[in-house]
């Protein structure tokens, strides 16, 4: 089977994770690559859960609170905050 070569890009970090990890169970990081190419053909899917609950960002009630927020800057035409006091706010 004819061999292509692909380009990602990631965080240097990322890759220097990456690298180690592959490393520690043997296998380098085309090869990991690969095995998740071949099990998203298989399976038409990708093999694991993508989703934005784990992100704090997208919780229940952190988007409440930027509903509150922006019925706040509707009402008032806006305040301007300093960082301290956006974080003392919670």
């Amino acid at each position: 089977m004819a061999q292509t070569n692909i380009n990602i890009r990631m965080d240097e970090d990322l890759k220097k994770q990456f690298e180690n990890f592959c490393s520690e169970v043997g296998m380098s990081m085309t090869t990991a690559f690969c095995i998740f190419a071949k099990t998203v053909v298989r399976q038409h899917r990708i093999p694991f859960e993508v989703s934005t609950e784990s992100d704090p960002f997208y919780s229940a009630a952190n988007m409440e609170r930027l509903r509150r927020s922006a019925a706040q800057m509707e009402r008032t035409g806006g305040t301007v905050h300093e960082i301290g006091e956006i974080e003392d706010d919670d």
